[in-house]
């Protein structure tokens, strides 16, 4: 069968073959869905290969995977659209396989060496205390100051995504999680809780450092506003409008990247 490539000839080759493949499920059936839908695939990419250092190949042929993995879990009485349902898949297994590859954020070669140096010195402050050495002594020791030490700790934290599950105190509302407040709760059922979560989690990695890390000060160490904004040397309301603004940008950024669906 010549099946046309024009978006509604598309959309219903799609569709009879995919009810086809419900019927008598084959190989030969699955590809011809693969190769209709390719497309969906490349669009992905296109979008993830400018944030990383994998090959365009390698990033189409995972996307296929996650595409092959829509089609043997498709429902045809859902009345849901087949690309729509396909891409979070798509997205999914890509995201996975660079997760899987390296590192989110990639930490200078200076602050690796000084966290190594860290970790040495903070063994042997610990054996001639016989206690846990404080951040001072450790930058001491080290010879830079307190805050370069804590810029390299911070370093080695962002290197890996933050607790989205982990909830915290706001003087100002209700104790919510991360999730809760960015992901939305209505938006299209196919799409996992778990696909939701490495969406947000690129996100994380986009905002500005300063207000990433003030969300990682609330949510992932858990301290309240007036233990920010004292820490940070601004005041709670300095600390609040930051966090509003930074849900608000990766309420935006996730919208952006749900487009593609």
């Amino acid at each position: 069968m010549n099946y046309q490539t024009s978006p509604r000839c598309l959309k219903q080759s799609s569709l009879e073959l995919l009810q086809e493949y419900k019927q008598f499920p084959c190989q030969s059936i699955r590809n011809q869905i693969v190769q209709l839908n390719r497309g969906l695939v490349r669009k992905e990419v296109h979008h993830w290969i400018k944030q990383c250092s994998e090959s365009y190949d390698d990033l189409l042929q995972v996307g296929c995977i996650g595409l092959i993995q829509a089609i043997e879990r498709f429902d045809l009485t859902k009345g849901c659209a087949f690309s729509s349902f396909a891409v979070p898949y798509i997205r999914g297994e890509i995201l996975h396989y660079l997760r899987d590859k390296s590192s989110l954020i990639r930490v200078p070669r200076h602050y690796l060496k000084l966290k190594r140096q860290g970790s040495k010195v903070v063994a042997q402050l610990q054996e001639k205390l016989h206690r846990k050495p404080t951040d001072l002594e450790i930058a001491n020791t080290l010879g830079i100051s307190v805050e370069q030490w804590n810029q390299v700790k911070l370093a080695e934290k962002n290197s890996s995504v933050l607790s989205l599950d982990a909830t915290f105190n706001d003087e100002f509302e209700d104790q919510k999680s991360l999730v809760e407040l960015i992901v939305d709760p209505n938006y299209n059922d196919f799409k996992t809780a778990h696909e939701d979560k490495i969406d947000l989690e690129m996100a994380l990695l986009k905002l500005k450092e300063k207000n990433r890390y003030i969300l990682e000060l609330v949510f992932f160490k858990n301290l309240t506003y007036k233990e920010v904004a004292k820490h940070l040397g601004i005041s709670m309301i300095t600390v609040h409008r930051r966090i509003k603004q930074s849900l608000k940008d990766l309420k935006v950024m996730l919208t952006s990247w749900e487009t593609l669906v």
